[in-house]
């Protein structure tokens, strides 16, 4: 799910505070790449975070918010699904079974049956290229 959060970004000593209203968190950067880059992974992560617990990711607003003349409002955009992908690198244990024959095939090649079982259901949940 992508979506687009409006962000004001407030000149600090160093570098910049980042503000994004509509979650109501902060986060910082030491310029303003640098501040844009952490509004998005500050978006990811407490977007993934409410969808771990079951609650909804609140669609964004659509006006620009009140800002100070010195402060920056702009927009970044973020794709919650690739944001998972990149960063949730946890991994589960799954028990499978296969017919013995397979099986014996597959050792004697060498297969990682995790690996194989990965490509398959990223191919058929159409993950593989996103």
């Amino acid at each position: 799910m992508k979506r687009v959060y409006p962000i004001v970004l407030t000149p600090a000593n160093k570098g910049y505070v980042v503000y994004v209203p509509d979650l109501k968190i902060n986060t910082e950067g030491n310029d303003l790449a640098d501040a844009i880059s952490m509004a998005r992974d500050a978006i990811g992560l407490w977007g993934v975070t409410e969808e771990d617990e079951g609650r909804t990711i609140p669609n964004p607003s659509r006006n620009y918010p009140d800002h100070d003349p010195n402060e920056i409002v702009t927009m970044v955009d973020i794709d919650f699904a690739a944001y998972r992908r990149a960063n949730d690198l946890r991994t589960i244990r799954k028990n499978v079974t296969i017919p013995s024959w397979l099986n014996d095939m597959a050792e004697k090649q060498g297969v990682n049956f995790s690996q194989v079982l990965q490509d398959g259901l990223k191919e058929r949940l159409d993950v593989a290229n996103r």
